[in-house]
């Protein structure tokens, strides 16, 4: 990257966490910016996520759910939280088979990035995953989803309804440009 504060190295002068909730943790840290002078820069700092972009033949799995954050009936590609020592691939698969009771025979990573950049400290990955088996459906206990399916040629334009969720729109689109769908 070039700019004209490429040089500045952002020195953190302090780093304090101000909340835990076990969720993601909350706080800022203090900065010396390109000026000399200091702000504080807030930010949340969550797990890794992976959001799973799954094909069953003409159709991608999907999942509705109520989402209390919002208030509202969501219609999502699946995904969750990567544990420790998990890659996003890893992950996929068992939130795939978890939320869904599908297991693929093929999963592969199609991006990784930050989300949200000027406040989360937060990486998602997407995953395509293909050639899928039913298996038991495990949710855990916080869980209350259902699965459904969508046609992939529809399931765009399904994904912008309102309420639209970036992951999905992202993993469709991600999906798409990779020729994967």
């Amino acid at each position: 990257m070039t700019g004209p504060y490429e040089d500045h190295d952002w020195p953190v002068i302090e780093s304090n966490t101000e909340y835990e909730t076990g969720w993601y943790d909350g706080g800022y840290d203090l900065v010396e910016q390109p000026d000399g002078t200091t702000k504080q820069y807030y930010w949340a700092a969550l797990d890794p996520a992976v959001v799973i972009v799954a094909k069953s033949g003409d159709e991608l799995v999907m999942v509705e759910q109520y989402r209390p954050a919002i208030g509202e009936h969501c219609l999502e590609l699946p995904a969750g939280i990567v544990e420790d020592g998990e890659s996003f691939t890893t992950a996929g698969a068992r939130e795939l088979r978890e939320e869904t009771g599908f297991d693929p025979s093929g999963i592969s990573l199609v991006e990784d990035f930050w989300c949200a950049t000027g406040v989360l400290r937060h990486r998602r990955g997407i995953v395509f995953a293909e050639g899928l088996e039913p298996v038991e459906v495990n949710h855990d206990s916080n869980e209350f989803l259902s699965t459904t399916t969508v046609p992939i040629d529809e399931a765009l334009a399904r994904a912008r309804e309102a309420p639209a969720n970036d992951a999905t729109i992202e993993g469709i689109l991600l999906a798409q440009a990779d020729g994967l769908l």
